[in-house]
């Protein structure tokens, strides 16, 4: 955790912005594997991880918005407690860290809400993503789950989005702290890979870099020699001479701070001429994108921006032809390139998408209906302290090339007879992390070898 005064600060910032009424966070529950004492690792829910900063589970505070009062509530450490897992804090042990110095057992968490609705005093809350989450808010509102969509509360909906969409020095800190972890992750996939090796021993080596640091990962890896594939989440594969490696994966700083990074690199320790070639266009988009971030400029205009690269690119290597500008407005260019650039990013490594679009897009700015441009997660207009992630890619997706040239899509922007040679390459996908200062931008974390020469020298060794 942070200094108590941290999340006394964070708390003060919401009441001044929501104003009255109370807020309700409902911190998560241990998550069943197999059979109930079975469980997957503890993971707290962000926004309760933001505000009170207590990564234990089954907790739940009420902060009072007209005054400075919150209480936790938490249950009494029983001797089973101890027996079980040694000695544990308090309630008001725990609660001393995150500022609050009022606690209540669990059991009155209901009673404590009922009196307040009685009292026609607003109940503030945000709509929980886990199953039981929304159950157990249901029950505690006194309504069915499917209701608590619509009685949301916005005005702490906008709060939370303005406090964490900009990110303090220390939070920066903490990214780039993990940052130090996940480059030595990569390094040590980059020296695995051979013809021969599999996925799963160089997957298995990254996660153990990142449990010798007792690091939990931000998402299951991706490490795959099917780029091609979005979310290629399996570890089946072996790798062949003449493929390319993605791995799309990233660690936790101790405060749950997310990094998040992908490098493509070849099996045999060099690229082909053909995927060089591809390699450096990809690269040549994303650091156009980083080139061009910088307050007042929007997301959707660097992710534009590494479409024309894109499609500029491939006009030259013949895949494409036509005016570039021209086949980016009509969206040619996502048969390659079928995401968005990248998305905000901080506790969650996807910075608070259970929100919805007012993360990443703002209130009232509908997404995009075209294939591609509607999956880039954020397209708001950029602002100091912002940290995103900048990841453009190449595929070749051969379902997706068969059913557009079928269709005969796009075909005054995409020569499919050359394209069709290409349906065996699979993908590239180069990522990094972006904070937007008040002059400009900066790369997050140490250096990963990203360019042709540096991933050559270090992947095989």
């Amino acid at each position: 955790m942070f200094e108590s005064s941290v999340y006394v600060e964070r708390r003060k910032r919401l009441r001044e912005q929501v104003g009255s009424g109370v807020v309700l966070w409902l911190g998560h529950a241990l998550q069943p594997r197999t059979y109930p004492a079975n469980t997957y690792r503890f993971r707290q829910h962000a926004h309760f991880l933001y505000f009170v900063g207590i990564n234990e589970p089954d907790l739940a505070v009420l902060s009072w918005m007209d005054r400075e009062r919150d209480v936790l509530f938490a249950a009494p450490v029983t001797m089973d407690d101890i027996v079980w897992s040694g000695p544990l804090p308090t309630p008001a042990e725990r609660a001393a860290p995150a500022g609050i110095t009022e606690t209540m057992p669990p059991g009155d968490l209901a009673k404590v809400v009922a009196e307040l609705k009685a009292q026609g005093v607003p109940v503030h809350y945000l709509t929980p993503f886990q199953a039981d989450a929304k159950l157990r808010l249901a029950a505690l509102l006194g309504m069915g789950a499917s209701g608590l969509a619509a009685g949301e509360s916005l005005a702490l909906k906008r709060a939370v989005v303005d406090q964490r969409l900009h990110k303090t020095t220390a939070e920066v800190t903490e990214m780039e702290e993990a940052l130090g972890i996940t480059k030595q992750m990569y390094l040590r996939a980059m020296a695995l890979t051979k013809p021969g090796a599999r996925e799963a021993e160089i997957a298995g080596a990254m996660q153990g870099i990142a449990l010798s640091h007792d690091r939990a990962q931000c998402f299951q890896p991706i490490v795959t020699v099917r780029g091609q594939i979005l979310h290629n989440e399996s570890y089946d594969g072996t790798l062949r001479s003449g493929q390319l490696v993605l791995i799309d994966s990233g660690a936790e700083s101790p405060n749950g701070y997310a990094s998040d990074i992908t490098r493509t690199f070849p099996v045999d320790g060099k690229f082909t001429p053909r995927q060089r070639e591809l390699y450096e266009l990809c690269l040549a988009m994303q650091l156009h994108a980083i080139d061009h971030a910088r307050p007042g400029t929007t997301n959707l205009e660097l992710h534009l921006g590494a479409a024309r690269t894109l499609a500029q690119g491939l006009i030259d290597l013949k895949l494409m032809k036509g005016d570039p500008t021209a086949a980016v407005e009509a969206g040619a260019h996502a048969l390659f390139f079928p995401h968005g650039l990248g998305h905000m990013m901080g506790l969650d490594v996807h910075d608070m998408e259970d929100l919805g679009d007012i993360v990443g897009y703002g209130e009232g700015v509908r997404r995009s209906e075209q294939f591609g441009l509607g999956f880039l997660r954020m397209s708001r207009k950029l602002e100091p302290g912002f940290v995103f992630t900048v990841e453009p890619g190449i595929y070749f997706v051969p379902p997706l090339i068969d059913q557009w040239r079928g269709q005969g899509l796009h075909r005054d922007f995409i020569d499919y007879d050359r394209v069709e040679a290409y349906k065996d390459f699979g993908g590239i996908r180069i990522e990094d992390d972006v904070l937007i200062t008040n002059d400009g931008k900066r790369v997050l974390g140490p250096p990963i070898p990203k360019t042709v020469a540096e991933v050559e020298a270090a992947t095989g060794r």
